[in-house]
């Protein structure tokens, strides 16, 4: 259950995927790195996202999934009705940010933007459904597309700290990488786009090379127990309960640390609030 805030903050439903591929260094995933003017975490990198948005509900998108069942994804998230709406706002997300688009042409296919004249015209539904003047389901009602739902699998949830000027209960999800797109970033939200392995990524955040807030470096440090993109999907895949996870903030003597409730790899829970490395308790 998530914490109400007593300093009235809303909690804004969010959801993002974690794209993946193999890469000559192992498991590769797709990172996103934020303007540096955002008034949220700018200059971070982080995995594609955002806020659920109405645009990604509604009984028009029913004919347009494959692969899973509203009612399946909402028994997922513990929801009574519309968790498929969370996989949508991933996969528009996705296509917003980097211009990968989880989705499948009549044929059965993951669409593929090899064809110059299909990546132009996808490039203005981009521009299109990223400004607002169409919605998701209008592209695919127009190029017949279905959206591969059931390939993106529910990886993990976590909630943004009391006190935040924000707040998100953000689902993370799993998937792999469409193998005939390329990710390329808006310009606008997003300024950087990289492939990582999870062991690079840290590397990274840890001699400040790139910054990567706390959910994303713990997503990491499981990412990097695998081998390959198949063993970590086929892990979310099995999985059958997700815990929240709701990190609180806290003074120790003067150093800020974030305390990590029910925590399973660091014994006392407890985390630097800057570099999120764990410390004695």
């Amino acid at each position: 259950m998530v914490q109400s805030d007593p300093k009235g903050v809303e909690i804004r439903d969010a959801a993002t995927v974690i794209l993946v591929r193999d890469g000559a260094d192992g498991v590769e995933v797709c990172m996103l790195q934020r303007n540096l003017q955002s008034d949220f975490i700018g200059g971070a990198f982080v995995f594609p996202g955002g806020g659920v948005d109405p645009q990604d509900a509604g009984d028009d998108l029913e004919a347009m999934f494959v692969g899973r069942t509203d009612k399946e994804a909402s028994r997922l998230l513990g929801v009574a009705q519309g968790g498929l709406a969370f996989w949508v706002a991933a996969i528009r997300e996705s296509f917003e940010e980097a211009g990968l688009l989880l989705a499948q042409t009549s044929t059965g296919e993951t669409i593929s933007f090899s064809d110059p004249a299909v990546a132009e015209r996808f490039d203005e539904h981009r521009r299109d459904v990223d400004s607002g003047r169409r919605r998701l389901a209008e592209i695919c009602l127009e190029e017949q597309l279905r959206l591969e739902v059931g390939n993106m699998h529910y990886f993990s949830r976590w909630v943004t700290p009391l006190g935040a000027p924000r707040r998100y209960d953000t689902r993370f999800f799993v998937a792999a990488a469409p193998p005939a797109q390329v990710a390329l970033h808006d310009d606008a939200e997003v300024i950087a786009t990289r492939w990582l392995t999870p062991k690079t990524a840290l590397a990274e955040n840890e001699s400040g090379h790139i910054t990567m807030i706390f959910p994303t470096i713990r997503t990491m440090l499981t990412l990097a127990q695998f081998e390959s993109a198949e063993q970590v999907l086929e892990h979310a895949a099995e999985q059958t309960e997700i815990t929240p996870m709701l990190p609180i903030m806290k003074d120790f003597g003067g150093s800020m640390r974030i305390v990590l409730p029910g925590d399973g790899l660091h014994p006392s829970g407890i985390y630097d609030a800057v570099t999120a490395q764990p410390v004695a308790d």
